[in-house]
């Protein structure tokens, strides 16, 4: 280790650190040594000082003033010394001429005589650079970050920062490498500081640990000089055997004091044969230490009982976490502290520090730990968690500190989607909640969704084009202006499905490959091979087949690829339900084509979408069927800028070959549609057969067949409604969620061995006893979500008016079942492989229900309806207080 020596007579001492031979006064000299290996500490090696005929006379007053001691030390490592290697293993302690700092050994206090609450807050943030910024450090820098630019708007003109700090002091571990990582990761999350390692000349800087050593030294010679702190030269092996017997006899491990008052002639004689000693505090008897913690309500710790006499300082002379990180904090008017909860038990050993130093406290706040899905700590193994990891995988800042704020904070209302501007204006420390917070891969994506809905195509295109990039789509000769056009359309066609802008870039691959497997044994997606089954794929993709070979099938204008994303008026088209292009253009001949289709093979609605989609691009989902072949088009076209082996192109040609030979394989039975007689539930499910109560218009029921065609349902192209598992339930049990103040906690009985548990923004609307024991309708195949810290698993259904003025519960029959399901006519319920609801996965990333929604509403009535098919159960219509509105 690093040499240290200590002169010290009564209650004064000075303090000396030299990385070599330096002469200490007239009185003494001393030579110190270090050598290191590479990847290990330093290693003392110290001379015995030589005492002198003039020191021998001296007394010990006449030593301390003879001992003109440097009280400042610098440590360096890496690159943050000019000249010194950033890859360099050494470790170097320099010390400046204590003659050089006379009249500026006073450590100076910013915040001292001040009052914190009528201040600016200066807030910091400080890494140490061992690794890269994960999600637990980059939460504790967001929240410090807007307390201090809110703090900013308040107070402005002030001395208000968010301060960036290094503390790099653990030299083994820390690398400039990890430091600039954390560094560039800040940046990207767009958490600038005001002050930082890289104005080191600031007002209160240098802001590296390593670079502060001047200050440690000076209080560390305070505390020893005022007796708050004295040299301990209890070994190693002592303070082992110290901490067997007191675990023996049943008493916590800590110091026992040995050199708490030793007499000061024995420590002089220790000093003067070069014995190894560190610095420890003397807590002083009685001490208790009381904070009012903003998160945590007030914390106290009885010191004496808690802890012993701690380090200071190491023998190394490198100085401890707790006293760097006090000094640092009372010396840079740092007014509040916002940390982990695993800080919460440092505070004791900080505050004392800052005590003895007759330095201001600041506030604290302790945040609760964020846990993995399995309720343990949040680790490597839970996925990624460094925030350079979410970068890579196509997440935006935005949406990474929307999702980091609401780890353990809200704003008392049920808004989940915050710009930075608004997080600004609406975070307050004192709304961060005490309970663990979960983090939820799958909350993050929806959040990041939402972001990516309200960023345009333009400014997302270089995002996309990254990640296009990494996956080595385009070939290297690649004309410019095709990328672009390709990205612009791989970026809007995926515009409203993606979760991250790597998911445009893998759609784009499922756009240009074909999913359809090479025979109909080897079909796995089950929702795909009933519907071939119920035999209208074998005659429309027979069709498609004769209509391409002939000619007659409409397909992308090569000289206006582009027409499927834009609209008449050649504005750019975001939303994927509206088709593109202009009265003549290709997406509109595609529509034509679309209805003439339906008239020639009898099949409407999903009965001829579904069979289409399938044979064209082998998904059984997916964006506008235009826009996909105008991508495939663009891939397939002269001069296209991808690489096709990467991109997984199968050209249009190529996958009609493919459709043939599928078409082949399906068993004879499901070539064509069943007739009545064969069997008359084989459309179950199916829009075709909405209304299919009266005859078919071959025969003769011309009034049922007008009503079939006048059916909105016969054109729409959703998931169907039997997707959702609605159930009746019934409120046991409402209560406040007593961290957010719109929501309620509601415990529902649904027929299953134990409650849910379900978190609804229903209190500006209901009274607790308005909603106890009644029946109501729940969604229970939603996932399982932490809403403000509360395990929330469904949904309770509601109606309410145009305005959202007024929301209302769905009522079912009194008598209905508790635990039974919601079913709607002529939806194919009655078949319960056909009306299995889907997994929760899938409702989730498919965004089932969002799909659905615009499509629930109440009649005139007040009954909830799907496309005029009312919500039934075994005893009969459910209901609502709310005609005409809309059901979620």
């Amino acid at each position: 280790m690093s040499g240290l020596a200590l002169w010290t007579a009564g209650r004064a001492s000075a303090f000396f650190v030299a990385p070599a031979r330096r002469t200490v006064g007239p009185a003494l000299s001393s030579s110190f040594s270090f050598s290191t290996t590479k990847g290990d500490p330093p290693i003392m090696r110290r001379s015995r000082p030589k005492r002198t005929a003039a020191a021998s006379a001296a007394s010990m007053g006449e030593l301390q003033r003879l001992g003109k001691v440097p009280s400042g030390l610098q440590f360096t490592h890496g690159s943050l010394e000019p000249g010194t290697s950033s890859s360099s293993s050494s470790t170097s302690l320099q010390a400046s001429s204590l003659a050089e700092e006379q009249g500026t050994d006073e450590i100076q206090f910013p915040l001292q005589g001040k009052t914190v609450d009528e201040l600016a807050p200066r807030m910091r943030f400080a890494p140490s650079p061992t690794g890269s910024l994960h999600v637990g450090g980059a939460r504790t820098a967001l929240y410090n970050w807007l307390v201090a630019k809110k703090g900013q708007l308040d107070f402005p003109g002030e001395n208000g920062a968010f301060v960036l700090r290094v503390e790099d002091t653990d030299i083994a571990r820390s690398t400039k490498e990890s430091e600039d990582s954390v560094l560039a990761d800040l940046t990207w999350l767009g958490l600038n500081w005001d002050e930082g390692p890289d104005n080191a000349l600031a007002q209160y800087g240098p802001y590296r640990q390593s670079e502060r050593g001047q200050l440690y030294t000076k209080g560390a010679k305070k505390l020893m000089e005022e007796g708050k702190a004295y040299p301990c030269f209890s070994t190693k092996e002592e303070l082992e055997q110290m901490k067997e017997e007191q675990e023996k006899a049943g008493i916590p491990p800590r110091y026992d004091g040995t050199w708490r008052d030793a007499d000061p002639e024995l420590v002089r004689q220790k000093m003067e044969a070069g014995d190894e000693f560190t610095v420890r505090f003397k807590v002083p008897p009685g001490a208790r230490i009381v904070i009012d913690d903003a998160v945590r309500g007030t914390v106290s710790w009885d010191a004496e009982a808690t802890v012993g006499d701690f380090i200071l300082l190491r023998s190394s002379g490198i100085p401890v976490y707790n006293f760097c990180v006090a000094v640092d904090d009372a010396t840079m008017g740092i007014t509040t502290v916002i940390r982990a909860e695993e800080h919460l038990t440092n505070t004791l050993r900080q505050g004392l520090i800052l005590d003895a130093l007759g330095a201001p406290r600041p506030k604290y706040a302790h945040c609760s730990l964020i846990l993995g899905e399995d309720k343990q700590k949040l680790s490597k193994r839970h996925g990624a968690t460094s925030c350079d990891q979410f970068r890579l995988d196509g997440f935006l800042p935005d949406a990474m500190i929307n999702y980091l704020a609401l780890l353990g904070w809200n704003d008392g209302t049920e808004n989940e989607i915050f710009t930075r501007d608004e997080l600004v204006e609406a975070f307050d420390i004192n709304r961060i909640v005490k309970s663990p917070s979960v983090f939820d891969m799958d909350k993050l994506k929806w959040v990041n969704s939402q972001h990516l809905k309200m960023t345009t195509i333009e400014d997302l295109m270089d995002l996309v084009k990254q990640q296009m990039d990494w996956k080595g789509i385009f070939h290297t000769a690649a004309s410019p202006e095709k990328i672009k056009d390709f990205v612009f359309a791989s970026t809007a066609v995926a515009k409203q499905m993606m979760e991250t802008t790597q998911d445009a870039a893998t759609n784009a691959q499922t756009v240009l490959g074909y999913g359809l497997p090479a025979s109909f044994d080897n079909l796995k997606d089950r929702e795909a091979k009933l519907m071939i089954e119920q035999g209208n794929f074998y005659p429309i993709a027979q069709t498609i087949i004769a209509q391409v070979e002939a000619s007659e099938f409409p397909m992308p204008d090569p000289d206006n690829l582009l027409a499927a994303f834009r609209d008449e008026n050649k504005k750019l088209i975001e939303e994927d339900s509206k088709t593109g292009g202009s009265a003549y253009s290709y997406p509109q001949a595609y529509k034509a084509h679309m209805k003439a289709l339906a008239k020639e093979t009898g099949a409407k609605g999903k009965n001829l979408f579904h069979p289409v989609r399938l044979a064209l691009t082998g998904e059984m989902s997916g964006q506008d069927v235009t826009k996909q072949l105008s991508l495939l088009a663009m891939a397939e076209a002269e001069g296209a800028p991808i690489d096709p082996q990467a991109a997984q192109l199968k050209s249009f040609q190529d996958r009609l070959q493919h459709l043939k030979a599928f078409c082949e394989t399906i068993p004879e039975q499901f070539r064509a549609p069943a007739s009545k007689e064969d069997g008359k539930n084989s459309s179950k499910g199916s829009s075709s057969s909405a209304g299919a109560a009266s005859s078919s218009p071959a025969e003769g029921g011309t009034g049922a067949a007008a009503a079939s065609v006048a059916d909105p349902l016969s054109t729409y192209d959703g998931p169907p409604i039997s997707a959702l598992d609605i159930r009746v339930g019934r409120i046991q049990k409402v209560w406040t969620h007593e961290e957010a103040d719109k929501l309620y906690c509601e415990e529902i009985d649904v027929g299953e061995d134990e409650p849910r548990m379900i978190a609804s923004g229903l209190r500006p609307y209901l009274k607790e006893e308005d909603m106890e024991g009644k029946l109501v309708l729940v969604l229970c195949n939603l996932k399982a979500r932490n809403l403000v810290g509360f395990p929330s698993h469904g949904m309770v259904l509601c109606a309410s008016n145009a305005d959202h003025t007024e929301v209302k519960l769905v009522n079912p029959p009194v008598d209905a079942k508790i635990g039974e399901r919601v079913t709607v006519p002529d939806m194919g319920f009655e078949d319960p492989e056909l009306s299995a609801p889907f997994a929760e996965n899938k409702v989730g990333k498919k965004k089932v229900f969002e799909k659905l929604a615009p499509f629930l509403v109440t009649s005139k009535y007040g009954v909830p309806e799907f496309f005029g098919r009312p919500f039934m159960t075994s005893a009969g219509v459910c209901t609502s207080p709310i005609p005409d509105g809309t059901v979620s």
